[in-house]
């Protein structure tokens, strides 16, 4: 059985956060262009889709920090990269999220 994926289909669980990754830039403040294997992995994005919230120990949910449509700076390493259709997504914890971009 083949399962279709879509933004719209994938709900992250607990305190995890979808995110649609950036393009990293093409070319360097002096004009010269990158080659894809010289770029450097994109690290903001906008979450595209959140969780219900990590489950504390009396059984209710804390909320998350962040919500759909945020531009946040998350860890270079962190998440899950995910490709759908031609974008690239990350799908990470609330934890590696470092900061969000005005």
């Amino acid at each position: 059985m083949a399962v279709s994926l879509s933004v719209s289909t994938v709900q992250p669980l607990g305190d995890r956060v979808f995110v649609k990754v950036s393009p990293s830039e093409e070319k360097t403040a002096g004009g010269i262009v990158l080659p894809d294997t010289a770029q450097e992995k994109p690290q903001v994005g906008e979450i595209v889709a959140v969780g219900p919230g990590k489950r504390n120990d009396d059984g209710s949910r804390a909320t998350l920090d962040v919500k759909v449509g945020d531009k946040v700076l998350y860890s270079k390493y962190a998440g899950t990269d995910i490709r759908l259709a031609s974008e690239e997504y990350v799908l990470l914890s609330e934890k590696d999220i470092l900061a969000s971009v005005q």
